[in-house]
């Protein structure tokens, strides 16, 4: 396939530039349909000129409709989409991005979209969108997805739609989460995402993190043991990997915790655990949700992280930490690879 793509860009260059212009045209309006002409503009960082022109083609060819609310893909848009999605990725460079990082973190599946979600919004949902295709083909009816919080998790929740081959879900939040920003609290997210996919849900309303003798406490509460078995046997875990100090103040950790973060050379949290660039735990908070040693029982684990600030925390986590698919972006991928 390369060698092709290789000989098409040699040969068919403006063909080439077409065909890239219009799928990330499609791209963008199944992203965000229904969506109006001057927002497909920025978003696609096209002219409205360039974007006119276009929208005529796929409208006249039928992937598209335009209405009064805006545009959205047609069922033969969406097929285009997803038959060029490969070769696509191929034309990018993003497909040798996705085998080079197999290698580098030892993960048996990467997806790598286009662009920066230190700086993009878009990208986040991008990656929201990859989650979902990949949910299409692996949740089975009656199954228990977990979530952890964070605003790429938010992102993520924004773009799900209902299953197709699965009913009776159930999504339940990671871990506690009370007292980071509500929207960006795992309870928040794992009730959207049930809403968009006519699945069940259930909240775990405990702080993050808790005292000893809270945690303590709390473990004997009937309706804690409950959540947290559903949560431990969970078949799909879906979390995101931060930068430590980043994450430590948002949760408005104290100054000694952070001052021991600093000391150990943290540099990723997932989970409540915050890791050094070997991957080795440094400190681990205490919550009640799932733990580490809970992941390798777990049917599918999902990480997603991007940006390319992202970069060392994605590799400290990699250094010990399970996920059989990893969804990011091409800034946070070329930083790893060449970082």
């Amino acid at each position: 396939m390369q060698s092709l793509v290789d000989l098409q860009k040699k040969i068919f260059p403006d063909l080439l530039e077409v065909m890239k212009q219009r799928y990330a045209i499609l791209h963008t309006i199944n992203l965000f349909q229904p969506i109006g002409r001057r927002s497909l503009s920025d978003r696609a960082k096209m002219t409205e000129r360039t974007v006119r022109s276009e929208v005529e083609f796929l409208q006249k060819r039928q992937m598209i409709d335009v209405s009064g609310k805006g545009m959205r893909i047609t069922e033969e848009g969406k097929g285009i989409l997803s038959e060029l999605a490969v070769f696509m990725k191929d034309i990018t460079g993003l497909s040798g991005l996705e085998t080079q990082l197999k290698d580098k973190l030892n993960v048996e599946q990467v997806i790598v979209v286009r662009g920066n979600s230190d700086n993009q919004d878009q990208v986040k949902l991008e990656m929201g969108k990859a989650v979902v295709n990949h949910l299409q083909s692996h949740v089975s009816t009656k199954q228990t997805i977990a979530v952890t919080g964070g605003t790429t998790m938010a992102a993520v929740a924004h773009v799900m739609s209902p299953f197709e081959k699965a009913d009776d879900c159930l999504f339940v939040p990671a871990r506690g989460g009370i007292g980071e920003r509500v929207e960006s609290q795992a309870n928040t997210i794992v009730a959207e995402m049930a809403k968009r996919t006519n699945s069940d849900y259930r909240m775990l309303y405990v702080p993050d993190p808790l005292s000893e003798l809270s945690y303590q406490t709390m473990l004997k509460e009937p309706s804690i043991q409950e959540i947290t078995k559903l949560i431990r046997s969970t078949d799909v875990i879906l979390h995101g990997i931060g930068d430590a100090l980043t994450m430590a103040n948002r949760r408005k950790s104290n100054d000694e915790l952070i001052r021991q973060l600093e000391k150990e050379h943290a540099v990723s949290e997932a989970f409540g655990y915050y890791f050094n660039s070997s991957g080795d735990v440094v400190h681990k908070v205490r919550t009640i949700g799932i733990q580490l040693e809970d992941l390798m029982s777990v049917n599918q684990v999902v990480a997603i992280a991007g940006g390319s600030s992202k970069a060392k925390a994605i590799t400290s986590y990699f250094n010990q930490g399970k996920a059989d698919l990893f969804i990011t972006d091409e800034a946070a991928a070329e930083a790893i690879i060449h970082g």
